[in-house]
């Protein structure tokens, strides 16, 4: 059951008074589907802690300067390296530390390596689960424990993918990290129910961002094509006739950190404009 203290964390006057403020941290928020993300919670009325590794510090400072002149909410600068469970700990003590609590937490940070399996590399699989696997893992589990601790409930979102539903060619090792990610954010939905904490994924389909004009580079050096065309074929496959935008995974992600999914745990959504069903 969501608990009377979570709910007042979101408690908004019909006038339009300030909010009482929540706090959300979002890995991987410097840019992309992560920044996207911050910035739609700081909107809903979230303090936010802004985590991306240290050379992406400039990225981070950027959002936060757009987050604190557009909205007024606070934000908390915590660099850190999601696989290295050292600086994840470290990460929630300082996010923990400078907002004063945690109410949501976005395990948004993630890599793909384009090979098809011939070509796979040990180290380029070990890289991919150590980012988008122990990553996700680390943010969970001491997520968790600060939530457990305040005694209030809470949030754990994790980011998914449409192919953590169904494979694709030249992707196993994302594939098969992102599927990681469903079975672990199903059996912590479980684990964590009784806390009042309910967690679930969403799994991005085309979405423009860096990583996929990456991907579009990697496909059309592969087909000896023109840099972009990969991208121009994309929408054709999609229903709603147009690749997504950060903002369409934020609004999904600002559904599942409020009260409006308070009996939804465990589940994957898809934002893939209709390419997939379930």
């Amino acid at each position: 059951m969501l608990s009377q203290a979570f709910r007042r964390t979101f408690a908004t006057a019909a006038s339009g008074a300030q909010r009482v403020n929540g706090v959300a941290l979002v890995t991987g928020a410097g840019q992309g589907i992560g920044k996207a993300i911050a910035t739609r919670l700081a909107s809903d009325g979230f303090h936010v802690a802004l985590n991306d590794i240290g050379k992406n510090e400039s990225k981070v400072d950027s959002v936060a300067r757009e987050i604190e002149e557009r909205t007024g909410q606070k934000t908390a600068k915590v660099l850190a390296d999601v696989a290295k469970e050292p600086e994840v700990k470290q990460m929630f003590d300082d996010a923990v530390g400078h907002l004063g609590g945690l109410d949501v937490m976005v395990a948004n940070a993630g890599i793909a390596i384009i090979q098809p399996l011939h070509e796979s590399t040990v180290d380029a699989w070990d890289k991919t689960f150590a980012i988008n696997g122990r990553g996700v893992m680390l943010c969970y589990k001491y997520a968790a424990d600060v939530m457990k601790k305040q005694g209030r409930g809470g949030r754990i979102i994790g980011a998914c993918s449409v192919a953590g539903r169904r494979g694709d060619p030249d992707s196993g090792a994302y594939s098969a990290s992102k599927f990681a990610v469903r079975g672990l954010s199903q059996t912590c939905a479980l684990e964590l129910a009784p806390y009042g904490i309910n967690v679930n994924c969403y799994a991005p389909g085309a979405i423009q961002t860096d990583l996929l004009e990456d991907i579009d580079r990697v496909f059309t050096e592969k087909e000896k094509e023109t840099k972009g065309r990969w991208l121009q074929k994309v929408p054709v496959g999609i229903p709603l006739g147009r690749l997504g935008r950060p903002e369409d995974v934020a609004g999904v992600v600002s559904f599942l950190a409020s009260p409006d999914s308070a009996f939804v745990t465990g589940q994957t959504i898809t934002i893939d404009g209709g390419t997939l069903f379930d």
